[in-house]
């Protein structure tokens, strides 16, 4: 347990998360109001406390399945206005500057969304959210997993509509006997159109799935990568070529990829040498936010308020903003930890 001290001033820490999806960082009382529009048609409660219990997992698979119900609740073009609008205003309740959210298209698109449609929904909700709470919103197309349709349908949609907001393409759902490899050519595909490469990777398989992500995918950064701390030539590869994984604690004690917190690989990480970034992933089916994950962190890293602003730092660096807006965000941090720290910085 940290310090109140250290709490607050991690409630008021400017911050980028680059680790979020769009459906998995809906509230309870967000999800509740879609559920209670479909009553009778989807197993989710329509109560936020009954939401809550919901987001009970057994395991990663059962993670899975879960998180595809709350997926169904998405149906009409309000519902995706509705979700992403509430996600962009919790965010800025947590002093989030910056977010790069994770947007899985193609349930979307077999629901019926038409490909135009879907990126001028949230390209609306993405301005109204910066408009009305000044976060600012990116967007990283996720393939979920699957060869074939859904792999090429996310391609296209992310090459052929090209919303202003999109800076990378990513590769989530299951993982085990799914090579990162085999999706090769769609990421070399986007990262010939200027897109970047952010799959997930190393979470519940092993440390060559992150191999294959960086060599074969030519991650900029790993969403998750936690087996890398399997293999020590990938630590030093990770370190030398500053590839920044993106590690979400609490994520990973809910979904067993970690036995406990107390167990999590995050210190050992980053006393390799590897560049981390704090998030939440799906904050809500987890029981934590942003500002909870930070203070996880300086529990498991022996971090003091300078520790934790380097957290910030470390977070806009590894980011996909312009230089201007990284300068902007680095300075709003350095000023406020200038403000509020209980001892002088160094």
């Amino acid at each position: 347990m940290i310090a109140p001290d250290l709490s607050r001033f991690i409630a008021g820490l400017p911050k980028a998360e680059l680790h979020v999806h769009h459906v998995g960082a809906a509230s309870p009382r967000v999800v509740a109001e879609l559920a209670a529009r479909y009553e009778g048609d989807t197993a989710v409660p329509a109560d936020p406390a009954l939401v809550e219990a919901f987001y009970d997992f057994r395991d990663f698979t059962h993670f899975l399945q879960t998180y595809l119900q709350v997926v169904d609740l998405v149906r009409t073009p309000e519902d995706l206005w509705t979700l992403i609008y509430g996600v962009g205003g919790d965010m800025a309740a947590q002093q989030v500057r910056y977010a790069e959210l994770t947007i899985t298209p193609h349930p979307h698109l077999a629901r019926g969304f038409a490909p135009r449609e879907f990126c001028e929904v949230i390209e609306d909700a993405r301005r109204r959210v910066e408009a009305d709470f000044g976060t600012l919103l990116r967007w990283c197309f996720d393939i979920p997993g699957i060869p074939g349709p859904p792999a090429d349908q996310t391609l296209s949609l992310a090459l052929d509509q090209r919303p202003d907001g999109l800076v990378s393409l990513g590769l989530g759902g299951p993982e085990d006997g799914v090579p990162r490899s085999q999706f090769a050519p769609h990421f070399a595909a986007a990262r010939a159109a200027g897109l970047h490469s952010v799959p997930h990777a190393g979470e519940v398989t092993s440390a060559d799935y992150v191999w294959q992500a960086v060599r074969d995918l030519g991650a900029e950064r790993i969403a998750h990568g936690i087996r890398s701390v399997e293999d020590p030539a990938l630590l030093d590869y990770l370190a030398e070529h500053e590839i920044t994984l993106e590690v979400c604690p609490t994520s990973n004690v809910c979904t067993r990829a970690v036995p406990s917190l107390a167990e999590h690989p995050l210190p050992a990480l980053v006393q390799a040498g590897v560049p981390v970034t704090v998030n939440s992933d799906d904050p809500p089916m987890f029981g934590t936010d942003l500002n909870r994950e930070y203070a996880v962190a300086a529990e498991l890293l022996s971090l003091d308020e300078k520790g934790v602003a380097d957290l910030a730092r470390a977070a806009v660096k590894a980011s996909f903003l312009g230089a201007e807006g990284k300068s902007a965000l680095l300075a709003e941090i350095d000023a406020y930890a200038a403000q509020n720290s209980s001892a002088p910085l160094t």
